[in-house]
């Protein structure tokens, strides 16, 4: 089981991560997490397109070598890239040496200006957190629509995500495999319904 948002003593237990983006405008911080992926994140890029959205993707460094052409697409529809680990690793299970060292790998995988950085299953130690904090913002989620779950079905998915959208709220979906099928069905329902509401997306600065 998980939480469709992050409830407030979260937020107060990690003051250091950001949550959401502090406004009252109609603006929504669309992320995606774990590609490049052929195929769905190329389905994303137009979805996005379609609506005028722009978005930040934390790419997995071995993806982004894996699929270069992709990563560069991204980068041509002038969205936000941040870094998402080399290899996808879970900061509890990691120790504090190699989780940075997969960090830097990333980075200059990427080989661009991001200061964005997102804990893969939002896990990462205390300590680990420290060193990654002094140059890069940790970025977490107000709204995880848990389209990687099996158990949730599509109408769950896209159900919860809007029940806790508010405006600066970020949103985590996957342009993964395996987040495919609930991704694909509430995404685009998902931008017009905010549309339709007057809500802009827009992606994370990366500086």
């Amino acid at each position: 089981m998980f939480l469709h948002y992050s409830p407030f003593w979260l937020k107060v237990f990690f003051p250091g991560f950001i949550w959401r983006v502090p406004t009252q405008e109609k603006k929504i911080f669309l992320t995606f997490d774990d590609g490049p992926i052929p195929q769905i994140t190329d389905w994303v890029l137009d979805m996005l397109e379609q609506y005028n959205a722009k978005a930040t993707f934390f790419c997995i460094g071995e993806n982004v070598r894996k699929h270069p052409d992709i990563f560069q697409k991204i980068l041509e529809n002038a969205h936000s890239i941040g870094n998402h680990t080399h290899n996808h690793m879970n900061g509890w299970e990691t120790d504090d040496k190699t989780y940075l060292e997969n960090i830097e790998k990333c980075a200059k995988q990427l080989d661009l200006e991001t200061n964005l950085f997102r804990p893969p299953y939002g896990r990462v130690k205390r300590s680990q957190s420290k060193v990654v904090s002094n140059e890069r913002k940790i970025i977490m989620w107000d709204v995880l629509s848990g389209d990687f779950s099996k158990v949730i079905t599509p109408e769950t998915c896209l159900k919860k995500t809007i029940q806790h959208t508010r405006p600066g709220s970020i949103i985590l979906f996957h342009d993964s495999i395996k987040a495919a099928k609930n991704m694909q069905y509430a995404l685009p329902r998902f931008l017009e319904h905010f549309t339709q509401k007057g809500f802009s997306f827009e992606a994370l600065p990366m500086s």
